[in-house]
């Protein structure tokens, strides 16, 4: 399963000091809510991505909580001020720990 996860992550490469810069995030998952049954009736075991935490240069940017009503692949969108040039790390975790980054690299000019 942890082949199939991909996240993909959408943000400006350079900006204004100062600038508020979105980033749109969509990572490949399931998202199992525990509640569904299998072609044999036996219940899919709970699997979803319970976390997620953003940072710019290693300072937290925000970091949130995800429960089994969020859909398949789940979709965020949020705005960073950013000040100095950096590294924006994107972080997602799952019910099994197992976790999932990506790095974008954002140019203040």
């Amino acid at each position: 399963m942890s082949d199939d996860i991909k996240p993909r992550v959408r943000v400006q490469a350079k900006a204004k000091k100062g600038e508020l810069v979105e980033v749109k995030t969509l990572v490949t998952h399931p998202m199992e809510s525990g509640q569904r049954k299998d072609a044999d009736g036996k219940v899919v075991p709970r699997l979803i991505v319970s976390g997620f935490d953003a940072t710019f240069n290693g300072k937290p940017v925000m970091s949130i909580k995800l429960d089994p009503a969020v859909s398949a692949n789940p979709y965020l969108s949020f705005f960073v001020r950013v000040e100095d040039s950096g590294t924006l790390k994107l972080t997602w975790t799952d019910d099994n720990k197992q976790s999932w980054s990506s790095e974008t690299k954002i140019e203040v000019a």
